[in-house]
């Protein structure tokens, strides 16, 4: 029973107990995120309403307000959003629109069930402000944890145990990317061979452990060497079945949380489900979203989206037309063939931002080109006016696409319309892009536009295609405003 005994140990020397390693890192978090975010919750509710209410004549404004409030902090506790994993780890709009859209519903039951007589249209009205308030608290705390982990700071602390390939990948991985908390402090290699990613090793697991205990003990070790707060395995030939099971039975014992890589990239959590069969563990991955209702709804989007967006814009368009026309020679339009749903052609309309025979100037730029792959890039492109330099700033010269979702060339979401010649050039994995619709934005434009690299690119790219949902078509919109009035990487 050496995992009794050496949680007995760890008692003795001071340390806190084990089975509190799991859940040690979500303390380290500001403590200032949940009462801020209760406190935002609350006041930004119940202050409007109970205004509202005695604007409204009604003796139990205060009282109204005060019942408001913590039916909303209810929702939200409900969906778990004050749980310190769940602080600060999102900025999306959805899950505050759902949580607001329940309150609702439990406010228009309190109301029937109370027989209180009180026009709808204000009350929404008063828990407009709420919703805001929570949103911009939400983004704020998350930009706010982004920062701090940029200096190392509220991390997740992983020890990656695997054969010295997977380790190595997985090690990698994560050091790439900067959008998740997992910072990896060391390695316990299994079997023979070196790690190449220069990550601390303290201990090795043989390729067979000569006792059922052996690898459990070594792996603790190295996690309270390290000071790590979870373990996160690779499997492989030499760590699977029942020695993996062994494993997680002694970390467990002790209170260290594992964690299995599968070794999937990019795929959605939403369409990860675990199952099993005859004592196996499986992980089903469903397929990516091709038909029924959400596709039904996004065209639907998409062409009441376009049309109302032309008839609406219509007096902008009017006005970049005349200032395309006013200020340089040539047509207004610049209608270009791209490459569309699953490799069909379409001519793309766009707002002129070049000069008449740009693209014979194409190849004598090539050399100054700042984008890597496929893509032609110019910070400074010389072929582009004045006029349309401000245009691609403000994204205005892309709105005639509306009449390309109109025609079902493009949707308002997706990847983005690549050129016949770009195309000509790509891998196979690249040609993956072409599965959907291209859109007038997507990932692309709300994670950089032209100062992504063509890898990363392709990666949102990828992931929107295998993940699509129409809530995270709704969701890249809203994000668009924000990424059309900041202008970065737009030229």
């Amino acid at each position: 029973m050496w995992d009794v005994q050496a949680a007995a140990s760890d008692r003795r020397k001071g340390e806190p107990p084990r089975s509190r390693v799991a859940s040690a890192w979500l303390g380290r978090k500001a403590r200032w995120y949940l009462p801020t975010t209760l406190l935002t919750d609350l006041v930004a509710v119940g202050v409007p309403v109970a205004l509202v209410l005695r604007a409204l004549d009604r003796s139990w404004a205060v009282v109204g307000g005060a019942v408001t409030a913590l039916a909303w902090a209810g929702v939200r506790l409900c969906r778990a959003r004050y749980t310190r994993r769940a602080l600060g780890e999102s900025r999306g709009t959805l899950p505050v629109i759902g949580d607001w859209l329940i309150l609702l519903g439990v406010l228009a039951a309190w109301h029937a069930a109370a027989e209180l007589r009180v026009a709808a249209p204000p009350l929404v009205a008063a828990l407009t402000p709420g919703l805001l308030a929570t949103l911009v608290c939400r983004k704020a705390l998350h930009r706010h944890l982004a920062a701090v982990r940029r200096e190392a700071h509220a991390v997740v602390k992983v020890l990656v145990v695997g054969e010295p390939a997977a380790a190595d990948a997985v090690a990698a991985h994560l050091a790439a990317r900067t959008d998740h908390p997992y910072v990896v402090v060391g390695a316990v290699p299994v079997g023979e061979g070196t790690l190449g990613s220069g990550v601390r090793t303290t201990e090795r697991l043989a390729a067979t452990p000569s006792s059922a205990h052996e690898d459990a003990e070594l792996v603790v070790r190295a996690v309270r060497r390290l000071d790590a707060d979870l373990v996160l395995v690779a499997p492989g030939a030499a760590l699977a079945g029942e020695r993996l099971r062994l494993l997680s039975w002694g970390l467990h014992d002790v209170g260290v949380e594992l964690f299995v890589a599968p070794g999937l990239l990019d795929v959605s959590v939403k369409r990860l489900g675990p199952s099993s069969a005859g004592g196996l563990s499986l992980l089903r991955v469903a397929p990516p979203v091709r038909e029924g209702a959400q596709l039904v709804l996004k065209q639907a989007l998409d062409r009441a989206g376009a049309l109302a967006g032309l008839v609406l814009l219509a007096p902008v368009l009017l006005m970049v037309a005349v200032a395309v026309r006013l200020t340089s020679s040539g047509p207004v339009f610049y209608l270009h063939e791209r490459v569309g749903h699953q490799g069909r052609p379409f001519v793309m309309w766009k707002f002129r931002t070049m000069h008449v025979g740009a693209d014979r100037r194409k190849a004598e730029l090539a050399a100054a080109n700042e984008h890597e792959g496929p893509l032609f890039k110019m910070r400074r492109d010389p072929r582009v006016t004045a006029v349309g330099r401000w245009l691609r700033r403000t994204s205005l010269d892309e709105l005639p696409q509306l009449v390309n979702v109109l025609k079902g060339d493009m949707s308002l979401v997706g990847p983005r319309p690549p050129l016949v010649d770009e195309v000509a050039r790509y891998t196979q994995v690249e040609r993956r892009r072409l599965a959907v619709r291209p859109g007038m934005t997507g990932l692309w434009q709300v994670s950089g536009r032209s100062d992504l690299s063509w890898d990363e690119t392709v990666q949102l790219d990828l992931s929107y295609v295998d993940n699509w949902s129409f809530t995270s078509d709704v969701d890249v919109l809203v994000r668009t405003l924000r990424a059309v009035v900041d202008g970065r990487g737009a030229y």
